[in-house]
């Protein structure tokens, strides 16, 4: 998860919101980092999720769900926000569980 985190806000680095409706492959690229975060979150143990109760875990796989089962019908708007607001955001929370903070 912290990897495709670290991935996504490097795609979006030095870039504008209008630069994800233009490139074809910043969407694509985000998207997919997007999706394998949710596939992992859907992956953890019932156990971990609970011992980790700051992570949204449901809200997360359920975006890897929206991307993959309703992929014609993304919002270029969620996808910049969860890669610039989100994503950041799950990263530091991700990073202190991993720091053991």
């Amino acid at each position: 998860m912290i990897e495709m985190c670290e991935a996504a806000i490097g795609f979006v680095t030095d870039r504008q919101r209008h630069d994800l409706d233009s490139d074809t492959m910043l969407a694509l690229a985000l998207v997919r980092a997007i999706e394998i975060v949710g596939e992992a979150a859907a992956r953890m143990s019932a156990a971990t999720r609970d011992r980790y109760g700051a992570v949204p875990w449901a809200l997360i796989v359920g975006m890897r769900n929206r991307l993959i089962h309703a992929y014609f019908d993304i919002d270029n708007d969620i996808i910049w926000n969860s890669a610039t607001r989100d994503i950041p955001a799950l990263l530091i929370t991700l990073r202190r569980i991993e720091e053991g903070l």
